[in-house]
């Protein structure tokens, strides 16, 4: 039996997760540790941007801790998991083995999911519906810049905050995703994409990732999931045993889990820093594309995000 600071892991039938980006110094591989250590599965779904190759061919940020969430992921496939692995862009070079099992994990390009319920879910990263990291890499690559810089920023704030004793978790770049127009545009037009291809697909619902936006909703009888990330949100979908699904926010309990929707809004008292950050970019068609790259978080940076 397992001791009040070590409980018993909560049993589910399916983990799905997106976006650690493993080899980045973005990678929040404690707290991912503590959540699955928290939580025990049938079914492990890594829907893409599970290690960021694109990041480690600039620079490679590998603690001990990242290196324990590899071992305690092919432990749980050695032990029987199921582990599906759907690679993303930022992985996008295992693509070429999908359909291939290495060390018990198999690789798909997407892959059908049926829940306990009975309803079919198609899993996939998300990349091929944003155009921009499709077909306008160096707009990706400008906005990857500004959102290291956020990363940055969002550091010191955050270690301001436990300094002057103030708790919780304050994110910058959910801040400023809420801020700022352009990127609260990308996000929906991103999810009205996805939406559209599991519609002509014929799948009850979807469930990806990419954008790095958290998210469980009901859209015309489809539901549409998004595992957001685990540099900035550190959030997962489970399917509990009855097939119900739920959005966690992973902050170290079980009585922080959001049970639908988008991640709660940041505290009211934001700082004069954000504002000011904000305010300061420019009107430029170029900085307009660039701006939900940044901070949704796009290829090629040591911190890279998206």
């Amino acid at each position: 039996m397992k001791s009040a600071e070590h409980p018993e892991p909560l049993k589910v039938r399916s983990i799905f997760m997106s976006d650690i980006h493993l080899g980045t110094r973005g990678c929040q591989a404690d707290r991912l540790l503590d959540f699955l250590r928290h939580h025990e599965s049938d079914n492990l779904f890594l829907i893409g941007d599970i290690v960021d190759f694109w990041a480690m061919s600039r620079g490679i940020h590998w603690t001990p801790a990242q290196n324990t969430v590899v071992q305690k992921i092919l432990r749980a496939a050695r032990k029987g998991t199921q582990v599906i692995f759907v690679p993303g862009n930022h992985d996008e070079a295992l693509r070429e083995y999908v359909g291939i099992t290495f060390g018990d994990i198999r690789l798909e390009h997407d892959y059908i999911h049926r829940t306990a319920d009975g309803r079919r879910y198609l899993l996939l990263h998300g990349d091929e519906y944003d155009q921009v990291t499709r077909y306008h890499r160096w707009v990706a690559v400008i906005g990857d810049v500004a959102y290291n810089v956020l990363v940055r920023i969002n550091g010191w704030l955050s270690r301001a905050r436990r300094r002057l004793g103030i708790s919780g978790y304050w994110s910058l770049a959910g801040y400023a995703k809420r801020k700022v127009k352009t990127a609260v545009s990308f996000i929906f037009d991103f999810e009205d994409s996805v939406i559209h291809g599991a519609r002509e697909r014929g799948v009850d619902g979807v469930i990806c990732g990419h954008i790095h936006w958290a998210s469980m909703r009901e859209v015309d009888g489809l539901t549409y999931v998004n595992c957001g990330d685990w540099v900035d949100s550190c959030t997962a979908i489970v399917e509990h045993l009855d097939g119900r699904l739920e959005l966690i926010e992973w902050r170290g309990h079980r009585s922080d889990a959001l049970r639908a929707g988008r991640p709660a809004a940041p505290p009211t008292e934001i700082p004069e820093l954000a504002e000011n950050a904000l305010a300061a970019i420019p009107d430029s068609p170029t900085l307009s594309a660039a701006i939900p790259q940044f901070l949704l978080r796009r290829p090629d940076a040591g911190n890279s995000g998206r």
